[in-house]
């Protein structure tokens, strides 16, 4: 028997002092704590089997990727099927009651939560995300494989390869930044999950006042 584990890890924590949805909009690098989130991965997964890592290209899933990928002398391979979920609110604050959310103008695009109506299907999200997954198993047959994707991709395919509805309350996500859904494979197929956040306690840091690089991406 063939067994094959896929790492889905989510980003470290990004920075965005202004609070925005910042979805697919570019130039959003890792914080400072991210940062230390990236290398207490490459730590935490340093003897794993890893032979095969793949991130979306906006910028803070490259940055997670790459000192894991540094130390395996591995090249990141650019997959864009575990890309940000499309959303409508791109570039806007929606924090509950706060920002867009609380204008008439937006509310058209709130009327179908089980789509969603203001952004990309869940079941396109779980569709492109699995073919991600199944290229990983093919790439890493017998070993082991790292995709760097984010929140909404990676708790939606999970629900799906769990046979759970799609839609869902967003504060319920077991999916924090830096954390890792792994998922294990044997002779091809889905035998189940775990998940870890390996670098929860690096979560708190505070950043503010720590300088950052630039934001162009």
């Amino acid at each position: 028997m063939s067994r094959t584990v896929v790492h889905l890890l989510r980003h470290g924590k990004v920075h965005n002092p202004s609070g925005i949805l910042y979805g697919r909009l570019p130039g959003f690098r890792l914080a400072a704590s991210g940062r230390a989130m990236a290398e207490g991965i490459a730590d935490h997964l340093a003897d794993h089997d890893i032979t095969y890592i793949a991130a979306s290209s906006l910028i803070r899933a490259q940055e997670t990727a790459a000192p894991l990928a540094a130390r395996k002398g591995i090249d990141v391979v650019t997959d864009d099927r575990v890309i940000e979920a499309g959303n409508q609110f791109e570039g806007m604050r929606v924090a509950v009651g706060d920002g867009a959310l609380r204008q008439p103008k937006h509310w058209l695009k709130l009327r179908n939560p089980f789509l969603p109506s203001w952004g990309e299907p869940y079941l396109t999200i779980a569709h492109r995300m699995v073919g991600a997954i199944y290229s990983a198993v093919q790439k890493a047959d017998g070993h082991e494989a790292l995709l760097v994707s984010h929140q909404l991709p990676i708790v939606t395919v999970r629900r799906y390869l769990e046979g759970r509805r799609l839609w869902h309350n967003p504060t319920n996500r077991e999916c924090s930044v830096a954390s890792v859904t792994s998922l294990t494979f044997d002779d091809g197929v889905f035998a189940g999950l775990t998940y870890a956040e390996p670098v929860a306690h690096i979560a708190a840091v505070d950043d503010a006042g720590v300088p950052q690089p630039g934001t162009a991406s």
